[in-house]
């Protein structure tokens, strides 16, 4: 009897982890109106692109929790890598990117 309670107890704490996933995670549709999947790697989370000229490049990784996220995003078209930002808010994920921290390009993406 003791024992079921624990594998209840386990199946119950294992099942409850997907509902603590952050809020950066999953699919977004990108300002230029590609797909992108947010998913943790590592300590991290990786933006890759799903569809589009680029689809299967990883074009960030940002750590954080809640709603707050910075890190690192890669300008697909050219290369170029820029310290970024993400906040959600919704269904909405702000993402900013910046050179020296005072040239900076932002951009609303949408989940999907």
């Amino acid at each position: 009897m003791k024992r079921m309670m624990i594998l209840a107890t386990a199946a119950f704490l294992m099942g409850s982890t997907a509902f603590a996933a952050e809020a950066i995670e999953g699919n977004w549709k990108t300002a230029s109106g590609e797909t992108a999947v947010i998913a943790p790697c590592g300590s991290a989370f990786c933006v890759t692109l799903k569809t589009g000229k680029h689809a299967g490049k990883q074009i960030g990784k940002m750590s954080g929790t809640g709603n707050s996220y910075s890190g690192e995003i890669t300008d697909p078209a050219n290369d170029k890598t820029y310290s970024g930002t993400g906040t959600v808010s919704g269904a909405s994920l702000s993402m900013k990117g910046c050179v020296l921290k005072i040239l900076c390009k932002s951009q609303t993406w949408s989940r999907l």
